[in-house]
């Protein structure tokens, strides 16, 4: 899954208490993942090139116990809900926070043949809709769409930056799905990634700056 990580996000952002922090709801929305292309980088983690991995996705994502174990997307949670707590004094965004970086697991349990943990060690978990890619494109399009649908509705503002960053992410996803997968797994694909991710978070903190919250009546607020 990568854009349908992002829809939690969007709902977090759209329900926060003050005006709507999308940029930090991306951050936290993809965290396991910037943790684990660092680590990988650093040969923390691993993974390699595997056709027969799954239909969709040919990552073989034998080793990565720090980032997408059960208790350590629980660890990077509790850190960014920390973060969050001390930067921005307000305990239910931080909260908010740490559910969408918790959140990333329970969807990634949904797509991923098994190779997720809950605590580095077997069993693996995974349901494995990368291997039906007829239920598994639906779903991610439907939960991004839903999603941002949610936000504008709870939102005021222009339409420019938000059909701007969901054109970004569709346009992201298809190259995900449809264009060639490289051949070997190494700094540069993981740079890629990184990439996406940053061009992604710096859209969305570009919308979050530019949009406020309805009120009753149809008045706009920075606050709720």
């Amino acid at each position: 899954m990568f854009i349908g990580h992002f829809a939690p996000a969007f709902v977090a952002a759209a329900v926060s208490p003050q005006r709507p922090r999308l940029g930090l709801m991306f951050v936290a929305a993809q965290l396991i993942d910037w943790g684990f292309f660092a680590l990988a980088m650093l040969g923390v983690e691993n993974m390699r090139i595997d056709p027969s991995a799954s239909v969709m996705v040919p990552f073989d994502l034998y080793d990565m116990p720090y980032t997408h174990s059960l208790i350590g997307t629980a660890l990077w949670a509790a850190a960014l809900c920390g973060v969050v707590a001390i930067h921005q004094r307000n305990l239910k965004i931080a909260m908010l926070a740490g559910l969408v970086v918790l959140s990333h697991w329970v969807l990634d349990w949904l797509v991923h043949v098994p190779d997720l943990t809950l605590d580095g060690t077997p069993p693996k978990f995974g349901l494995g809709l990368w291997n039906m890619p007829w239920i598994a494109i639906p779903l991610e399009i439907a939960l991004t769409l839903g999603a941002f649908a949610f936000y504008m509705r709870r939102t005021l503002g222009t339409v420019g930056q938000p059909a701007v960053l969901i054109a970004t992410m569709l346009l992201l996803q298809a190259i995900n799905w449809f264009a060639p997968h490289p051949e070997s797994a190494g700094v540069f694909l993981y740079l890629q990634a990184l990439l996406a991710f940053g061009i992604l978070t710096g859209l969305a903190t570009w919308v979050g700056k530019n949009r406020w919250f309805r009120k009753r009546g149809g008045l706009a607020s920075s606050g709720m």
